[in-house]
């Protein structure tokens, strides 16, 4: 996705009271590209626009809640998928590591990117975040998670304000309960399919995915939108009635 190319092209206005100043200059890393377009972004204006696209389902189900609502999540998906174990009759093989692919995929983040962690959800089961991962990750300066699992560490997390986004929270363990079975691959979460290298965006109203081959076009087209609504609501508090502002901006 390029970008630089996005961000140099829109002309910002006031967003609230603050004037957004998108100017690639200082963004010499992806991480911060990722930084500066998600305090651009908000999860009601790319759900429209995906809407206008045609790709209608890219909402993760409700349930799905920001363990900190003051926290933006973006970034390209690593996924996992997570299954159901049932405890053995015999114990395990010593050698048997149940996290193995877990930490494989921890390990292995880069910077601005967000685990994605499909749990069947919503479950009573399958608890993978917690943490300790939250700690791993942030250390490698990845974006966040998001999953229709369990969390649990939820006052350590909230006060490492590292972005979770969970199915619900529980004190559960996955060992013996779960294991990750499969990462870096297409996974559906809360309704929604997700690839390697989606565009995840959270925020208080939810989670939508922007898939990764109409990134550019869905970005440049919610910039546009921003720019929109912030003169439709310029209008609005000045006093202007609904119908003449959407008459000439078409923009509720």
């Amino acid at each position: 996705m390029h970008v630089h190319g996005i961000l140099s092209a829109w002309s910002p206005v006031a967003k609230g009271a603050v004037m957004t100043d998108p100017s690639p200059d200082h963004l010499s890393d992806p991480g911060a590209l990722g930084e500066k377009l998600s305090r651009l972004l908000y999860t009601a204006v790319v759900s429209d626009v995906l809407d206008g696209f045609g790709l209608m389902h890219q909402a993760l189900r409700p349930f799905v809640r920001p363990l900190d609502e003051t926290l933006v999540l973006f970034g390209p998906a690593r996924t996992g998928r997570y299954e159901r174990v049932t405890v053995p009759s015999s114990p395990s093989p010593a050698n048997h590591n149940p996290y193995e692919l877990e930490m494989d995929l921890i390990d292995s983040l880069r910077p601005g990117e967000v685990a994605v962690l499909a749990c069947g959800g919503p479950t009573e089961v399958i608890a993978p975040w917690g943490e300790l991962l939250s700690t791993a990750a942030r250390a490698r300066q990845a974006a966040g998670c998001v999953m229709d699992g369990l969390v649990r560490d939820v006052a350590r997390i909230r006060a490492m304000r590292f972005p979770v986004f969970h199915g619900g929270i529980g004190p559960l363990d996955t060992k013996n309960r779960a294991e990750m079975v499969e990462r870096d691959v297409t996974v559906t979460l809360a309704g929604v399919a997700i690839s390697p290298g989606d565009w995840i965006l959270g925020d208080v109203d939810g989670v939508v995915v922007i898939p990764a081959d109409r990134s550019e076009q869905v970005f440049r087209a919610a910039l546009e939108k921003i720019t929109a609504e912030d003169t439709t609501r310029a209008e609005l508090e000045a006093g202007h009635s609904l119908r003449a502002v959407f008459a000439r901006h078409g923009v509720l």
